[in-house]
This record gives C-alpha cells, sequence and structure tokens, in this order.
C-alpha cells in the first residue's frame, strides 16, 4: 500500500518550507524508511538540530509505518532516547516498524541515524498507539 504525504503536514508535507519535508516510504522486508534534511530552521543549540525535530521526525515515521499497514491510530504514548546531537545541514534516516498488537492498541519502534563516513545511531523510539 502506498502511503500519503499531506501537502502542508509539518513532518512529510513537501510544500511546508518549514517542516522537514521528510522524505518516506514503504521498506523492503516491512515497516518504512526515509530521510530529512536538518535546515537551520531545525535549530536548538548553534549548529545542532533541536531534539524536538528528532522526536518529531520518528513519531512520523512510526505514523507513517501503520498507515503502511493500512491502519489508523493515534499516538498514545512516546519513548524517546537521543544518541548524540546532530548537525545542521546533514541527512538523518529514519526508518520504522510495527511491532505487536494488544487489544486496541500497537507498539511501534523507529531509530534515526546519520550515515557516511562514521555512521551513527543519533535517536530512537518506542511509542503507544490507539486504533483510531
Amino acid at each position: 500500500m502506498g502511503l500519503v504525504h499531506h501537502q502542508l503536514c509539518f513532518g512529510c508535507g513537501q510544500t511546508n518550507l518549514f517542516g522537514l519535508q521528510m522524505e518516506v516510504e514503504p521498506a523492503d522486508g516491512g515497516g518504512v524508511a526515509g530521510r530529512f534534511f536538518v535546515k537551520q530552521d531545525h535549530q536548538g543549540r548553534p549548529g545542532l538540530a533541536h531534539p524536538g525535530m528528532l522526536a518529531t521526525a520518528l513519531e512520523e515515521t512510526m505514523s507513517l509505518a501503520l498507515e503502511a499497514e493500512g491502519v489508523s491510530a493515534d499516538l498514545e504514548s512516546l519513548d524517546l532516547r537521543i544518541e548524540s546531537a546532530v548537525p545542521l545541514g546533514t541527512f538523518v534516516h529514519v526508518s520504522a516498524s510495527v511491532g505487536e498488537a494488544d487489544g486496541g492498541a500497537l507498539e511501534v519502534t523507529a531509530e534515526a541515524r546519520l550515515r557516511g563516513a562514521g555512521e551513527r545511531w543519533v535517536a530512537t523510539a518506542r511509542a503507544r498507539f490507539v486504533r483510531a
């Protein structure tokens, strides 16, 4: 199933100039994968992405993973772990997969990493979504 990217969405909307403009698509073997570019508008401490941008990107990726499976659900809780700071002007690669279902709730996990020389994980998240 293809993903619907709402053009003004802060996470995946391509016409939202202040948003993340994420490029996320279904991944081989399930889940989704993609990337976004850390712009000056996403700055927290000088020269670094605001940690809230990583939280937003990972939640958006998890929501798109649910959408890829045809599931409509709302975020109930989000547990985020920041591993390292992300410099402005870099691409952050994200992925997410849907885990176990518990009644009307689903557990979804996501990861963010920087690729290239010295590839490293920058954040991980686990969330609980409830079917809409």
